[in-house]
């Protein structure tokens, strides 16, 4: 059987595959350690799970703050990139292919900025999809479920029993309907130093 080059004598790498701390956004993360790899640590978003690439002689608690830090990072980051237009249309279309089996077809998916009091929106006449632009700048997990949520629509209307199990295969809805929760709570709050109850 030929050696693995990834694991052969002369680049000496491990990998291991760990569960995320809890409110990371990620639901599993894979340290790879490398021989070659001195002193830097990066770390990149593969699907659903994080690979933080660190030296091979890093101890474990070195190798734990790393991905805390790294985790953190890699969210600050994600958290101020927004998708254009063609590229939410590409997400949702690899999220219906990964989650509905490529049965959910958008004609169009786009931002809009005259949704104040909903999150997205759905026309399944037409196939279009609006997300609010207030999603800009949110976790890409909770974009990703909202996105879910007007796909599955295009599949069953209204919010039945059918729906809700047909949006259970993305595995990131209680958490990201937490989120959004949260988002509404924290807008009720009174504002300001003067904002108190008499």
């Amino acid at each position: 059987m030929p050696a693995d080059p990834l694991h052969s004598a002369g680049n000496r790498q491990r990998s291991t595959t760990s569960q995320p701390p809890s409110g990371s956004g990620a639901s599993a993360i894979e340290v790879r350690r490398s021989a070659r790899r001195r002193r830097t640590v990066s770390a990149y978003r593969e699907g659903d799970r994080t690979v933080v690439l660190i030296p091979a002689r890093m101890s474990e608690a070195e190798e734990k703050r790393w991905v805390t830090v790294m985790l953190k990072k890699l969210a600050a980051q994600e958290s101020k990139r927004v998708l254009g237009d063609a590229e939410l249309a590409e997400r949702a279309q690899r999220l219906s292919d990964q989650y509905f089996g490529g049965r959910a077809r958008p004609a169009s998916v786009r931002w809009v900025t005259n949704q104040n009091t909903r999150w997205g929106s759905c026309t399944p006449a037409e196939g279009s999809i609006r997300l609010s632009h207030r999603l800009q700048g949110m976790p890409e997990y909770v974009v990703d479920y909202v996105l879910c949520h007007e796909l599955a629509h295009l599949l069953v209307p209204g919010h039945g029993p059918r729906f809700w199990r047909l949006l259970e295969a993305y595995p990131r809805t209680e958490r990201a309907r937490g989120y959004l929760e949260g988002v509404v709570a924290a807008d009720r709050l009174p504002h300001g130093p003067g904002a108190r109850d008499e």
